[in-house]
């Protein structure tokens, strides 16, 4: 059931309304106020480092952030950028962002400092609330911006020079909040997704869109309520991880546990034995890192009822291990920034290995050729997707916007094919992008990095496979003449990359080679490379 898919809404305490009583629809208010409406105040919200909040707690800090944006002068429709951790205070900032009729914008706390500048200027923010931790690779960014389109940088920690204490503008900032009179088919928040020449792009998403993700697959795939307890590996940043580890559990009445720190394999198995969750969400290289934890007897996995895999392919391989070491029968699926979450999937009983599963209801697929001819059954082709999920399209990029959403469809930019069971197996990527431990890598911007050594002449990257069958970037590297990669300078080009490059862009692989294969016009040809093992 979505308000746009059905036409009606079970709108809490009025029961149930048409399509045209939701012009007026501001989805805070159902994430949030409504478990205050409906008798949940004092049932538990959220588990995480700080302690445990009830939805009655949540609900005052939401208003109390919603108020205390709009004293720093956020208005309807202004951008409020969030870079935090998993936390009470991302909670706050991205519901109350919401509520006073603003839009959200989350971002990755793992942004390099040249994508910082670059999101920092597309999305135009009002306001920013960020950790101090981030402070060091943000503050350079923010003086390259002109005079006076510089953001209010509040900061949740240890306040600097011209930064506002969140904290403190929560304190002072009223607990009641009016929720600003949105429309279903606003815009609510937006997510940034890599590019193919690495520059990230803005999903604007609607009001609704989350009540969609909910219903149709956490209600209908997972069948979560409000006696579920959630942990998402994935961060709140992620569009995954947002319907995981927020709007998910928030949809239900469920509680949520939230993990601010880096979600090592190890961490990982120690959250699910001490806070017991339910419903486990992670990728597949993070179900491949708990393989290899030695004496994993020791943690206790038997409250999961239902495992989550997204962002990647699951082996097959991995998931018979895994169900063997853990006896737990991994979900996997695909989903995208673009549609919000998961639309095809594996379901308890109903799953097939190696396979991203069947479509989830309320949304339909097709797998085209390069003419968008629908193929044959069993066929490779590229996978289109519609559902009311989708998103409105790219901020400030009119041409990827009309290339990537045609009418309802959306181009998934993948590589599948349909068995005639109706599961869907995926065959790789339509582009030269990457996805490593479930996050997009362009290979432009890894390619970048090492070509800014003085010693490399050119680079090319792809996605290799390891032993565990997940992609990771290999570099190929035309070296300066008479130069040859020994280990000495293998060791200072990954010095060199680690230094500009988040941990999960770095490559994997560092190969030597002559020249880079490309076509009689100089164009690159990556699937030379590709078959090449590491």
């Amino acid at each position: 059931m979505t308000a746009r898919l059905l036409g009606v809404v079970r709108v809490w305490g009025r029961g149930y309304i048409g399509r045209a009583a939701m012009d007026r629809f501001n989805v805070a208010e159902y994430f949030v106020d409504r478990h205050l409406e409906e008798g949940r105040g004092d049932d538990l919200a959220i588990l995480c480092d700080e302690g445990q909040l009830t939805y009655r707690q949540i609900g005052e800090l939401v208003n109390r952030a919603a108020s205390a944006l709009g004293e720093l002068g956020v208005g309807k429709d202004d951008r409020v950028l969030i870079a935090l951790p998993d936390s009470p205070a991302f909670v706050a900032a991205f519901w109350g962002a919401i509520k006073l009729g603003a839009i959200a914008v989350p971002v990755s706390t793992l942004l390099s400092g040249n994508e910082c500048e670059f999101v920092l200027r597309d999305s135009g923010a009002r306001c920013m609330v960020v950790h101090d931790s981030l402070m060091d690779k943000l503050a350079p960014a923010l003086r390259k911006l002109e005079f006076g389109t510089e953001p209010q940088v509040c900061l949740v920690g240890q306040v600097k020079p011209g930064c506002e204490s969140f904290n403190e503008a929560l304190a002072r900032s009223s607990a009641r909040s009016e929720p600003s009179p949105t429309h279903r088919d606003a815009p609510a928040f937006w997510l940034y997704t890599s590019g193919s020449t690495g520059q990230p792009k803005a999903a604007i998403h609607r009001h609704s869109d989350m009540v969609c993700c909910l219903e149709n697959f956490a209600k209908g795939i997972l069948h979560i309520s409000a006696k579920d307890r959630t942990f998402s590996a994935s961060k709140l940043f992620f569009a995954y991880g947002l319907g995981n580890g927020l709007y998910f559990p928030f949809g239900v009445g469920a509680q949520t546990i939230l993990l601010a720190e880096r979600p090592t394999a190890e961490k990982v198995l120690e959250v699910i034995s001490v806070h017991r969750p339910t419903i486990f969400y992670g990728v597949p290289s993070l179900y491949a890192a708990m393989l290899q934890v030695t004496g994993t007897s020791r943690f206790d996995l038997t409250s999961i009822r239902c495992a989550v895999s997204a962002g990647e392919a699951l082996p097959a391989p991995l998931w018979e291990r895994f169900r063997e070491r853990f006896g737990i029968s991994i979900l996997d699926g695909i989903g995208s920034t673009e549609m919000l979450h998961m639309f095809i999937s594996n379901r308890l009983g109903d799953f097939m290995p190696g396979s991203s599963g069947k479509i989830v209801p309320g949304y339909t697929a097709k797998i085209v050729d390069d003419q968008g001819r629908e193929v044959r059954t069993g066929d490779v082709g590229n996978l289109w997707v519609k559902g009311e999920s989708g998103a409105a399209g790219y901020w400030n990029r009119p041409e990827l916007t009309r290339s990537t959403f045609r009418g309802e469809w959306v181009v998934t930019g993948d590589k599948y094919r349909c068995d005639e069971r109706g599961f869907y197996w995926h065959c790789g990527r339509s582009d030269d992008m990457l996805k490593v431990h479930g996050m997009w890598v362009s290979p432009v911007e890894v390619e970048s990095a090492l070509l800014g050594h003085s010693e490399v002449a050119e680079c090319a990257v792809v996605g290799a496979i390891d032993d565990d069958g997940l992609e990771k970037p290999k570099a190929f590297v035309v070296l300066r003449k008479p130069l040859r990669l020994s280990a000495e300078l293998e060791a200072e080009l990954r010095r060199f990359a680690a230094d500009r490059l988040p941990k999960y862009k770095e490559p994997r692989w560092l190969v030597e080679i002559e020249s880079l294969p490309k076509t009689t016009t100089g164009k690159l040809q990556r699937f030379k490379l590709r078959g090449a093992r590491p």
